[in-house]
């Protein structure tokens, strides 16, 4: 993406608030949330029995796309009164949910994905499992007097930390592990330009360090907050061991009270890490114009010895808030893919004949000598590999250095 005006859109965002919910209110969304989750599962249901047929019957095609689940919905209204209670904008939403749910797992089946990168198909909602969330179009709810009013008369009290910038076309209304409420609204954004500087930046992104830059001012060192918090985690979760009540028995006071402590303790390290990640992302977006970042997907990290640490680092999350601060002011964010930036040189473009093994920090090119540390190396073959003047981070781009597409 290139600089531009203020007017220019950059998309759409989500602007989330805390709900303060009564005791009516309360009762009247899990009722709703009720009815949802009755016609998701049953969307299941229905998904599966076309399926069985299909393959019972290779001559008979049956389909189970969205018209036919509006159809089933307005049936099931026109003949159950304790559906008919509920507002239809949510429910019919479900279908859409469910719909683009299961598109999308079978266009990964096609796709002939290994079974642990496709996404799984839509499977029933467990009443003590799964987590209310209700969605509405624009016609499903107003704001008024501050206030959030939801179809079917519900009115929830919104804790304004911010003010939205334009009007929102949806509202997600759901409960997290906490058991706290919260609108998340749908606005569409613009650009806000910052004062350019004629910098550009390189991230490799790792382990030891979360971020290593070309500039070591921007550097973004591990802070570990998850294993600040691992102390207190293990005692909750061994008080929750002790608590955890028979199977088909329901959980007591204490189990429940440890499980709640156990989730908030989780929500405080996400909120630390995207706090952290969001603050550095201003900061780098702030201080230049051009950012190339690796592409790199830790998914596989989660396998290997480093696991924990590399959860802890929440360089997926990182990547996210910088990607989406670029977007936010016109910045030019280029992603580089990762295969063997650690093996090429950035002075010279040549690349070793092996992998380097993570013990060798220190990078040494055979071919014009250079020596650099490893991830340093690497953050200056991301600038190289996008095609980005490296004026302002350490000169000008070095002789013979490889563009993409480059032999």
């Amino acid at each position: 993406m290139t600089e531009c005006g203020a007017s220019e859109s950059a998309g759409y965002a989500r602007y989330t608030y805390r709900l303060r919910v009564s005791s009516t209110a309360r009762a009247a969304l899990l009722a709703e949330w009720d009815r949802c989750r009755w016609i998701w599962n049953e969307c299941v249901a229905k998904s599966r029995a076309v399926h069985a047929h299909n393959r019972a019957h290779p001559g008979d095609r049956l389909t189970c796309g969205p018209a036919q689940l509006d159809k089933m919905l307005t049936e099931a209204r026109a003949r159950t009164p304790w559906l008919r209670e509920g507002a239809s904008v949510p429910q019919q939403q479900v279908i859409r949910d469910f719909a683009k749910s299961r598109a999308k797992a079978l266009k990964d089946i096609e796709k002939r994905l290994p079974i642990r990168q496709r996404a799984g198909m839509p499977r029933h909602k467990k009443k003590r499992e799964a987590l209310p969330t209700l969605n509405y179009t624009v016609r499903g709810f107003r704001l008024k007097g501050g206030r959030l009013h939801l179809a079917g008369g519900i009115a929830l009290t919104v804790v304004w930390s911010r003010e939205l910038p334009t009007a929102p076309s949806s509202v997600r209304v759901y409960r997290d592990g906490v058991g706290h409420w919260y609108a998340s609204f749908v606005v569409a954004t613009n650009v806000q330009p910052l004062p350019a500087t004629g910098r550009a930046l390189g991230v490799d992104w790792g382990v030891k360090e979360t971020a290593t830059t070309t500039s070591d001012a921007h550097d973004l060192p591990h802070v570990e907050h998850g294993k600040r918090a691992a102390q207190r985690l293990a005692r909750y979760q061994r008080m929750m061991a002790r608590r955890k009540p028979a199977r088909g028995q329901a959980a007591s006071k204490g189990y429940r009270a440890a499980r709640r402590q156990t989730a908030k303790l989780h929500k405080k390290v996400a909120r630390q890490r995207q706090d952290t990640a969001r603050k550095w992302a201003k900061r780098v977006v702030t201080d230049h114009d051009a950012i190339a970042v690796e592409d790199f997907r830790p998914k596989f990290l989660a396998k290997t010895t480093m696991a924990r640490k590399a959860a802890d680092a929440a360089i997926g999350a990182t990547k996210t808030a910088l990607i989406e601060m670029g977007r936010k002011h016109g910045r030019d964010v280029r992603l580089v893919h990762p295969a063997h930036t650690t093996m090429d040189c950035a002075s010279c473009g040549a690349r070793t004949k092996h992998a380097l093994p993570l013990s060798e920090r220190t990078y040494t090119c055979t071919a014009c000598g250079a020596k650099s540390p490893r991830d340093k190396n690497s953050a200056h073959v991301m600038l190289v590999r996008a095609g980005l003047n490296p004026a302002g981070a350490e000169g000008v781009r070095p002789p013979g250095a490889q563009l993409p597409g480059a032999a």
